[in-house]
């Protein structure tokens, strides 16, 4: 399970090895001047994150443009499908997610083990 800051960009680690152009190990390579820092990660989740709106949006868009399949709806979302974006101040996801739990200021899986709570401060890489 992951600890939750302001605005989080969630995508299940499974969807990255399918989706992502060098699965897990080259989105590690990636984004590694982050990991640690906006980013961390349990062994079922990946989370970044952003303070803003805008910052969050960024994000989202990026990860559309990686080949993810972001949200269902067209112009008007409807449901988050390959990520999801959960605002930890304000109660949860912004749209429904059929994979994710969120209880308070973590999110885990639905369907596994929590397991132990990785955030930025007790993040350790598990690659």
């Amino acid at each position: 399970m992951i600890q939750l800051e302001f605005i989080n960009l969630i995508v299940p680690i499974k969807t990255i090895e399918k989706k992502y152009l060098g699965g897990w190990k080259q989105c590690l390579k990636d984004h590694e001047s982050m990991v640690g820092g906006c980013i961390w990660y349990d062994d079922h989740l990946f989370r970044d994150g952003a303070m803003d709106p805008m910052g969050i949006k960024h994000l989202v868009e990026k990860w559309k443009c990686l080949g993810f399949y972001t949200h269902d709806g067209g112009e008007t979302p409807m449901k988050w499908i390959d990520v999801c974006v959960i605002e930890a101040m304000f109660g949860g996801t912004t749209l429904p997610c059929d994979w994710v739990e969120v209880d308070g200021d973590i999110a885990y899986l639905k369907n596994e083990s929590k397991g132990k709570l990785i955030g930025r401060d007790n993040f350790k890489k598990i690659i």
